[in-house]
């Protein structure tokens, strides 16, 4: 039996409460990304924010918009090796701070450079945690919750897009400088609160596995599945975690961007293309310009905002469904379902603006909000942000239909080219893309993805491999603690069977055969 660090107090959350916990806490770091998206957007427009930058053209917003993604790019490169040297909360905690400087920085700027430059730090720390915070959620999450988590958290994200918008509404009333500085400094302040409570949070049990500190690892991962040291779930998922470790050491391959667009180019791909078209398709046009956009629509000055408002509030309610359909619908469904919406309400948003009659006002507010909303549902950075004020003048109503065509395109790539995910584990990821599995061992590894993501994936579904020479160890019997969920009494499971899965990875340890990525970006 695997050693236990001792619990660091008596009164600790366990089980569910505390993974729903971490979860909802972890993401005031994507929480204060949609705030920083949101906050300019209001006070880009406010009348004390021109004049004390001098009216700033299409352009110099556009700068100071979008330079915070400079920022975030160098930092999301870094982060991956900052991560495995620190760890996730340590990262976390880095990417707060810093993001809290440079919201200190922006909030008592005393013109555009220096605007600039707040905007890049925050930027550092922007790449930090929205690159952190999908890996050390998917991490902790079961594969039967991680859909779930991972809607929660672009949902915290949402919400903290919203709470900018409302904060820059109520902000308008201030008839002074305050009304733009303001909302600048309530960052600091969330960014301060996560810094603080990060360093309170557990740490990645799969990093300290990787680190060789496995009892500190097993007690998280105790933790997670209710406290039990002698949990069967809990067990089996630190041997298959334990076993992952040894196989990649064994391999010698090393962490580097260059092994990894060696061994899951296409994995890589896939995540690059979902990234660049959740922009092409439009979404940082409205997060960033939604008040120009309803302004080039009729709405003017502070009712401008207001219908951003109302927008983001409907925009927070989309994602809600997706909690409870990701993990039962599956990905592509959604993504694809939320590209042909989204493709359509962009197309009449332009049309609407092209015809310019009364109705044109209400028209692309309806015309955002579905779009805001299908975008929602589903789940190129600086490009996008710097050139949509200069085509806003330049193209006006084109804008629109062009990142409809973009969402046409996506939809053509997901339906050909994206896997479903549902269901699946961490350390199944190899099963679903076909990467680095001998082709001898194809077959049967297509008949275990087919298992994994079918509608009964909640099953215990238990197939000894231990005779197949090099297989590798992650397609073993540990299907049990995959599927997150101890039989309970309406199951019934064959003892002997799971006896076998229990102690497959011994007979496969003994006989010579592999010994144990789990990589979610």
């Amino acid at each position: 039996m695997v050693d236990v660090a001792p619990p660091s107090s008596r009164r600790r959350l366990v089980g569910q409460p505390l993974l729903y916990a971490i979860s909802i806490f972890a993401s005031l770091g994507v929480f204060l990304f949609g705030y920083d998206q949101g906050v300019m957007s209001g006070i880009i427009t406010g009348p004390y924010f021109r004049q004390f930058f001098n009216s700033p053209g299409p352009i110099e917003i556009g700068t100071m918009v979008a330079v915070l993604e400079l920022g975030a790019l160098a930092t999301s490169i870094a982060a991956g090796r900052v991560g495995d040297i620190i760890g996730r909360k340590g990262t976390l905690f880095v990417g707060a701070l810093v993001f809290t400087i440079g919201g200190a920085i922006q909030t008592f700027t005393t013109g555009f450079y220096s605007m600039i430059v707040g905007r890049v730090i925050s930027g550092f720390g922007v790449g930090l945690l929205s690159t952190i915070v999908p890996i050390y959620q998917s991490e902790i999450s079961p594969p039967n919750h991680r859909g779930a988590l991972a809607c929660m958290e672009f949902t915290g994200n949402i919400v903290g897009y919203a709470s900018s918008v409302w904060m820059d509404y109520f902000c308008s009333f201030i008839d002074s400088h305050l009304s733009w500085r303001t909302p600048l400094f309530v960052q600091c302040i969330i960014g301060g609160i996560l810094a603080a409570g990060s360093l309170a949070m557990p740490e990645s049990p799969r990093w300290l596995i990787d680190t060789d500190q496995d009892a500190a690892g097993m007690r998280v991962i105790v933790d997670l599945h209710g406290g039990d040291p002698n949990d069967v779930i809990a067990q089996a998922e630190f041997q298959e975690i334990k076993e992952k470790v040894m196989y990649e050491r064994e391999l010698g391959e090393g962490r580097s961007y260059a092994t990894m667009w060696k061994k899951y180019k296409r994995r890589v791909l896939l995540a690059m293309s979902s990234q660049a078209f959740a922009q092409l398709n439009g979404i940082n046009v409205i997060s960033y310009y939604a008040p120009s956009v309803f302004e080039e629509a009729g709405w003017l000055g502070r009712d401008a905002v207001l219908m951003t408002g109302i927008n983001a509030i409907i925009y927070v309610l989309s994602t809600i469904p997706t909690w409870y359909l990701v993990d039962r619908w599956g990905r592509r469904f959604i993504l694809l379902s939320g590209a042909v919406i989204m493709g359509i309400a962009l197309a009449f948003t332009g049309w609407w603006m092209y015809i310019d009659v009364p109705e044109t006002p209400k028209a692309v507010v309806f015309c955002v909000i579905v779009f805001n909303a299908a975008f929602g549902f589903r789940a190129f950075n600086f490009i996008v942000g710097e050139t949509t004020p200069y085509l806003q003048e330049v193209i006006t109503w084109r804008l629109y239909p062009m990142h409809g065509f973009y969402c046409a395109c996506s939809f053509i790539l997901v339906y050909f080219l994206y896997p479903e995910t549902k269901g699946v584990p961490l350390e199944e990821m190899d099963a679903v893309f076909g990467e680095d599995v001998p082709p001898e061992e194809r077959l049967d590894y297509e008949s275990e993805r087919a298992s994994l993501v079918s509608n009964r994936s909640d099953r215990i579904s238990v197939r000894s491999r231990s005779t197949t020479k090099g297989a590798n160890p992650m397609r073993g019997g540990w299907e049990l603690a995959r599927m997150g969920s101890k039989p309970d009494e309406d199951e019934s499971i064959d003892a002997e069977v799971f006896h076998d899965a229990m102690e497959e990875p011994t007979a496969r340890s003994s006989s010579g055969g592999d010994t144990a990525n789990s990589s979610a970006v």
